[in-house]
């Protein structure tokens, strides 16, 4: 039996999101998904000032320190797999962060329009 690896939106290989700081459901470093990820932490972004402060209020504070988790606290600049739903909140909001196109799992576009996560890609064309 051979094992599928997990594609981006685009539909090419999944790329990795963040290992400093280790991201992914899994902390793999992508944004794979399965079965326990309940949350469909999918949507690779790079974190913005007013995301972080939008996502604290909605009751999910990601950027203090926990840990007892493993989880260093995040900050503007960092990348993080995010919940497919939680990002969708933050475009309707006006606060969504932009997106790493080719590190957000294919699932996400179970929620999201692929013409939203357009708008808010980042050109890692240079990185």
């Amino acid at each position: 039996m051979q094992v599928q690896e997990p594609k981006n939106v685009l539909g090419g290989p999944l790329q990795p999101c963040s290992k400093e700081p280790r991201t992914g459901f899994y902390r793999t470093g992508r944004c794979d998904t399965g079965p326990e990820d309940t949350g469909q932490h999918v949507v690779c972004a790079e974190m913005t000032e007013a995301f972080l402060r939008f996502t604290k209020a909605k009751g999910n504070d990601l950027s203090t320190p926990r840990p007892e988790w493993n989880f260093p606290g995040l900050e503007p600049g960092d990348r993080w797999c995010l919940c497919a739903a939680r990002w969708k909140e933050a475009l309707e909001a006006d606060v969504a962060p932009p997106v790493v196109i080719e590190a957000t799992h294919e699932q996400a576009l179970q929620v999201l329009e692929m013409e939203d996560l357009e708008a808010h890609a980042l050109d890692t064309s240079a990185s």
